[in-house]
């Protein structure tokens, strides 16, 4: 799978595709259904397929801080996408000039001039352009006009659910990493590199692998059950996952214990995937009260992962 940064990225060679466009956060079960689509187009018609995304994603650009929580950043993202069969992924930088460009310019100047699409095929809530004005409608026409195919894919639903990003959040925001598990199409994990931190968790006795979580705000807080890959084999731990109110914190972090492991590991790229949440994240009077709250959540841990 070629990465591409940028429309300038975009090479002769690599013009004529079957594009999909989105934010893919969490690169769910219903995106993952209209990637097998997209790629089935593609072998129909013996071209390559291209997703192209954007980071920021555009409601972070507008809504900083206040922006729902983010399921996967990008390293994560491209990391699901990469079993997809996907031939290329395009991440456009999300800025004013890219918020300005008009659904029109979009639909010529990048899909047609500047891809070449052969197809677009795009989710049942797609809107492009600036204010969003563009739809299905808007971009069909344009297809008829420039000569490039455009379909849509239908609403996927489990249940009574329909299967979005949305309905992920609040299934991990509640715990239910079950029903999120079944929403993913696979377990929720976080990846980020392995970053020196204050020391405090090795002062105490537990010392910790800590994560920059890179997002304005993360799907999860808490003290979680996690196995962590990445390492010479699977390793079980427990993980904090907040701002660490105890110690003063400011910054979001992913801490975490791991067990039966005490080796250098500062650098290293690290997958941790959450099975189960103990408890929410609070402050504590002081570093004994939570060294000993923290010795418990080992405990439950190790008794959860043994159940």
């Amino acid at each position: 799978m070629e990465l591409i940064r940028g429309l300038q990225g975009i090479a002769r060679n690599q013009r004529g595709n079957v594009v999909t466009i989105g934010n893919f956060d969490g690169v769910h079960d219903g995106h993952l259904k209209l990637l097998a689509s997209l790629v089935a187009k593609g072998l129909e018609l013996a071209r390559p397929t291209l997703l192209m995304t954007f980071e920021p994603q555009p409601r972070e650009f507008f809504r900083g801080r206040e922006v729902p929580a983010r399921l996967t950043r990008f390293r994560e993202k491209v990391h699901l996408l990469r079993p997809t069969g996907i031939d290329r992924v395009l991440c456009i930088p999300f800025n004013e000039r890219t918020a300005s460009m008009p659904a029109s310019y979009v639909a010529r100047n990048v899909l047609r001039d500047i891809l070449g699409a052969e197809h677009v095929l795009v989710g049942d809530d797609f809107r492009f352009g600036a204010e969003r004005i563009g739809d299905y409608a808007m971009l069909k026409a344009a297809g008829d006009r420039y000569g490039y195919g455009v379909s849509h894919m239908g609403t996927l639903r489990l249940g009574d659910a329909r299967v979005s990003s949305t309905g992920i959040r609040a299934a991990l925001a509640e715990g239910d990493f079950a029903m999120a598990e079944q929403l993913l199409g696979h377990k929720y994990f976080m990846m980020g590199h392995v970053v020196y931190g204050r020391q405090i968790g090795r002062t105490i006795g537990v010392p910790t692998a800590n994560i920059r979580l890179q997002r304005y705000r993360s799907p999860l807080s808490g003290v979680f059950c996690v196995s962590v890959h990445g390492l010479d084999r699977r390793y079980e731990g427990v993980a904090n996952i907040g701002v660490r109110p105890t110690v003063d914190g400011r910054e979001p972090l992913l801490e975490v214990h791991i067990f039966d492991f005490d080796e250098d590991i500062y650098g290293r790229l690290l997958t941790v995937t959450v099975h189960h949440k103990l408890r929410e994240e609070r402050k504590f009077p002081s570093l004994d009260a939570l060294k000993a709250q923290i010795e418990l959540d080992i405990q439950k841990t190790k008794e959860w992962f043994a159940a």
